[in-house]
């Protein structure tokens, strides 16, 4: 049973700021202290429509919610990621952007969706994490740690050459505009864009895909999840950009960059009647024909 929950979003358009009310609202009405992640803190009192306070970190609240749910597309859930990550707490996305493999509830079924939680009918989907481990100082202190993919990629026209290492063995040197390392939650993220496997979420493999690469017998390959990689990267520019989910910076080459998977997990909420399968059909629109 639920006994606190916390909300997280970051955009100010009217369909998120509407669903953050109605949860508000529906948690609120039913006795669950509810709050709301804000940039400067503050508190009011639980109403109808507001709620019991506010945090700009969530490990500062008194008591750790049960619940945080990340309202908005999916860059905000990788966000909201990265605030709870170290928690252990659970997150459900509530879907107010486009397209939602992430925050799979939809903005139209939150009522519903706040019911089906007090009940605690859903499941908990365990999701695993990449993390850059050298170097160790990327990103302004923001974090080297996946929900998606890490990437490295080309800061100028020209392509980049990345020499990749698995577990200390010689996979390949790939001419390419960059490399995808993504993990089974990112396979339907900027892997699926450039024709990379679609894994289940609980799938521990970690795919490398190369982007737009010189030689065209190059394909994706899965490798083990427990795969420490290693690249060397070599180009005629200056340097090459390094990504992290929404996160970004330009070394130069002489910087190699080592990923393996976070030892930690993101608990995921799935809601009864909804499952991974079905939103590939909806989102992906498989099956669909105009012909039928």
């Amino acid at each position: 049973m639920l006994k606190r929950v916390a909300i997280y979003s970051k955009e100010n358009n009217p369909r998120t700021e509407e669903g953050v009310a109605i949860l508000v609202k529906e948690f609120c009405s039913r006795g669950i202290p509810t709050f709301i992640y804000h940039k400067s803190a503050g508190s009011k009192p639980c109403s109808a429509t507001d709620p019991d306070g506010y945090f700009t970190d969530i490990e500062s609240l008194q008591e750790l919610p049960d619940l945080v749910l990340s309202v908005g597309g999916d860059g905000t859930f990788l966000e909201t990621m990265l605030k709870v990550k170290d928690t252990g707490i659970p997150v459900a996305g509530v879907n107010t952007g486009r397209m939602g493999f992430l925050a799979n509830i939809p903005g139209d079924e939150i009522t519903h969706s706040v019911e089906l939680l007090c009940r605690g009918e859903f499941g908990i989907v365990e999701r695993s994490l990449l993390e850059i481990t050298e170097p160790a100082d990327l990103f302004n202190g923001g974090g080297s740690t996946a929900l998606n993919e890490i990437t490295i990629q080309k800061d100028t026209p020209g392509m980049v050459t990345i020499s990749v290492y698995v577990d200390g063995a010689y996979l390949n040197t790939y001419w390419a505009d960059g490399l995808i390392v993504s993990t089974a939650t990112g396979s339907t993220a900027y892997n699926l864009s450039v024709g990379g496997p679609i894994l289940s979420p609980g799938d521990e493999s970690i795919i490398i895909s190369p982007i737009s690469p010189h030689n065209l017998t190059i394909r994706p390959i899965l490798i083990s999840g427990g795969s420490r990689l290693r690249m060397k990267i070599d180009g005629r520019s200056s340097g090459y950009l390094v990504t992290c989910d929404f996160r970004s910076e330009k070394l130069p080459f002489d910087r190699e960059i080592y990923i393996s998977r976070s030892q930690q997990k993101l608990k995921t909420v799935m809601l009864k009647g909804f499952d991974f399968y079905s939103t590939l059909r909806n989102k992906l629109m498989w099956g669909a024909d105009k012909r039928n």
